[in-house]
């Protein structure tokens, strides 16, 4: 590592449109059903053949690289754009999107075959505009092994990115700061991350291998662009906010319920700077298919590290949400102008 200081150890929908945890969680398709007229007392369902397909690809743990490039076809055709850089926003980052110049927003529910996101501080929304002169396309709201998505569903965005031709992903979380160097409202810039749920054997990559997206074994040891984290640096140099700004580790649990004593005393053990319930299976799959990736967090807790029964060191989302939207300026504006380095650097 050179360039900057790294903080250590030490300091399937159903029949009835319903949705389970496999569907995209709004109505899949609208069918008639009558009485089968052999009088066996079954019930039928008369879908077109696009609903049927519809139902079949929202029940299915995976996207096929087909429906991924109709999705990505559907956005680029809807904006006009083609973006060079993605980002994702999250949890009471959303503002984030909202910085987007002549914006072309998608709900996600009008999006074919797109989940939706069901959680406080994501608003399910793509924007695709332009920002600091570069094209880019934000989601507004992530997907959630926690939420009953599988890891391939949480992270197919990405590769809908990467059809729409994004060649740089930016990933964002809020998270709990385990380092005690870390303060509430710090920016933790990831240069590695400690896969927990990878640990367990759940893997975006699980299934067969499209070589079309990238490799069956793809190596992982340069997942974060040491480039961009230095510019991001020099970037909080010039905002004057150097010492709110750390280089760390983080690692992704799956939720929703926050972490114990124990667990947090285990990740730090680790090496773990700072925890929380995403990031990492998007970076896998951005890699995957050779996007360079950047990726923060914000500390909206310090995680408590020694038992107490003081009921105020327990985490809750709502002081993850105050904390997003005190730091948002910030936030957007370390964002703002590290896209315009990018583009600046390829005009």
């Amino acid at each position: 590592m050179t360039g900057y200081e790294v903080a250590n150890g030490n300091g399937t929908a159903k029949t009835n449109g319903s949705s389970n945890g496999h569907s995209n969680g709004h109505k899949a398709a609208d069918y008639t059903a009558q009485e089968n007229p052999t009088g066996n007392g079954k019930i039928q369902c008369e879908l077109t053949p696009e609903e049927l397909r519809a139902l079949r690809v929202l029940n299915e743990d995976t996207y096929p690289y087909e429906v991924i490039e109709e999705i990505a076809d559907f956005i680029t055709k809807g904006s006009g754009m083609r973006p060079k850089i993605g980002i994702i926003c999250g949890s009471g980052l959303g503002s984030l999107a909202d910085i987007i110049q002549d914006p072309k927003i998608f709900e996600y529910e009008k999006i074919p075959n797109f989940p939706v996101s069901t959680v406080e501080g994501h608003a399910g929304r793509l924007v695709v505009g332009t920002l600091e002169g570069a094209t880019v396309m934000a989601m507004q709201g992530r997907f959630h092994f926690y939420e009953g998505y599988p890891l391939a569903k949480c992270s197919m965005p990405v590769r809908v990115m990467k059809l729409c031709g994004v060649e740089y992903l930016f990933a964002t979380n809020a998270a709990g700061g385990i380092n005690p160097r870390f303060a509430v409202g710090d920016i933790m810039l990831m240069h590695d991350h400690v896969n927990m749920l990878g640990f367990a054997g759940n893997s975006p990559l699980q299934g067969p291998n499209d070589p079309r997206f990238g490799p069956r074994f793809p190596a992982l040891v340069n997942s974060y662009n040491k480039e961009l984290i230095n510019k991001a640096i020099e970037i909080g140099k010039a905002m004057g906010i150097e010492s709110n700004i750390h280089v760390g580790v983080y690692s992704c649990l799956g939720g929703p319920n926050y972490e114990t004593i124990a667990e947090l005393k285990a990740l730090r053990m680790m090496g773990v700077d700072a925890v929380g319930m995403s990031t990492v299976h998007e970076v896998i799959t951005a890699r995957h298919c050779d996007m360079k990736v950047f990726a923060f967090s914000l500390i909206t807790n310090k995680c408590a590290t020694e038992y107490s029964d003081k009921k105020d060191e327990e985490a809750n989302h709502e002081e993850v949400m105050a904390v997003a939207k005190n730091r948002q300026k910030a936030c957007c504006e370390l964002v703002a102008r590290l896209v315009r380095e990018i583009h600046m650097s390829s005009a």
